[in-house]
């Protein structure tokens, strides 16, 4: 994928990434936890946070009118960073 954008941001809030993965452009939400103890970090992407998220989109491509994709997906990209060791990441590909 190439980043199209960084923590973009508008009125109704912010996309942590704007990527294009072939034809498609692709929003995606990063979700960081310490632990699994409350859910994994995937978990915390409700349907509300999907909603927002689809509003953003929206915002994004009204913002950038020279794009115009044949699809678009919602991603989650869920980093878990434990005490000590490596931080594992999970891409969880079309949530929304």
């Amino acid at each position: 994928m190439a980043i199209l954008d960084r923590n973009w941001r508008c009125a109704i809030g912010e996309l942590d990434i704007v990527a294009q993965d072939a034809e498609t452009v692709v929003f995606v939400e990063v979700k960081t936890r310490r632990s699994s103890e409350f859910g994994g970090a995937g978990q915390a992407v409700t349907w509300r946070k999907l909603q927002r998220l689809r509003r953003l989109g929206a915002a994004w491509l009204a913002a950038h009118p020279q794009v115009h994709p044949p699809a678009i997906r919602i991603d989650v990209l869920a980093v878990t960073q434990p005490p000590r060791g490596a931080a594992q990441v999970e891409h969880l590909v079309g949530v929304g």
